[in-house]
């Protein structure tokens, strides 16, 4: 199943990848570091590799979403969308796999 991007996260993905500038940058990588107030937190970087032995790629409304096959299995069936309003702006991550989030949306225990 893998991590889905909404069509406004990616909308989004593109518009700051295209603000940076940087070309060689082709893949957003998402992946699960330890930390956080609730255990893991989520990482979410631009990169221009991509290990096929050890991550997990899919390309999704235009952008190829990378993530380490250690990380896919806490982050299986997430949703990744982008949110805005009048108090609040980022990224947002549906975790089905987090039993616990904190406030801020990002760290979580599984």
């Amino acid at each position: 199943m893998g991590i889905t991007l909404t069509e406004t996260a990616a909308t989004e993905i593109k518009r700051v990848m295209e603000e940076q500038g940087r070309p060689e940058l082709k893949y957003v990588r998402v992946g699960v570091v330890g930390g956080g107030c609730s255990g893991f937190q989520y990482s979410f970087d631009f990169t221009n590799s991509y290990d096929d032995t050890a991550d997990m790629m899919s390309e999704q409304h235009g952008v190829g979403v990378v993530v380490d096959k250690k990380s896919d299995l806490f982050l299986d069936g997430t949703t990744i969308d982008f949110y805005t309003s009048l108090d609040k702006r980022g990224f947002t991550f549906q975790n089905p796999n987090a039993v616990k989030s904190c406030g801020c949306g990002s760290s979580f225990s599984a």
